[in-house]
């Protein structure tokens, strides 16, 4: 079980909002965190802390295809973004640079910013620790699972072919 504070967002997060264009000029996950969220949150950046989750409604990463908004997420310490639903791109880009995300309809509608939430990414079982009420999400088939754990597609990669 892993355990963070809640980083709480609406519907229809676009990748633009997660890391605006003007700072696509580079590839640097440091830099790229230092900027993820700042046009909707300003605290964001300056105070998100390892461990820390991002819950949001529906349709969480629609937009552009970049990879640059789930590797700012992961950057900037977020350890698991929990929607109601994610578009398709954004969802198979967290997957391949190895960002955990889960989907559930009603948790993000039942937590506020701050809350406390333990998580077993491999049971895909969740507890608000602040409020007390437990929630199952549908969890990964186990390869896709080494996948993220392992960092995303290509540290998968290189394990599978012992480099």
């Amino acid at each position: 079980m892993a355990t963070g504070k809640v980083w709480k967002y609406a519907d229809n997060i676009d990748t633009d909002v997660i890391i605006p264009a003007r700072y696509l000029n580079t590839s640097s996950a440091d830099e790229l965190a230092k900027h993820c969220m700042e046009d909707i949150d300003k605290t964001f950046a300056k105070e998100v802390k390892a461990t820390d989750i991002i819950v949001a409604g529906e349709n969480f990463g629609c937009g552009s295809s970049r990879e640059h908004a789930p590797i700012a997420i992961k950057a900037s310490g977020i350890s698991l973004v929990i929607a109601k639903s994610f578009a398709r791109i954004f969802y198979r880009n967290s997957i391949n640079i190895g960002l955990a995300i889960l989907e559930h309809n009603t948790l993000s509608d039942e937590c506020t910013k701050g809350d406390i939430l333990e998580y077993d990414l491999t049971s895909g079982t969740i507890i608000n620790k602040t409020t007390g009420k437990s929630y199952t999400c549908t969890k990964f088939p186990p390869e896709i699972q080494k996948l993220i754990n392992s960092g995303g597609l290509i540290n998968y990669t290189k394990e599978k072919l012992n480099i």
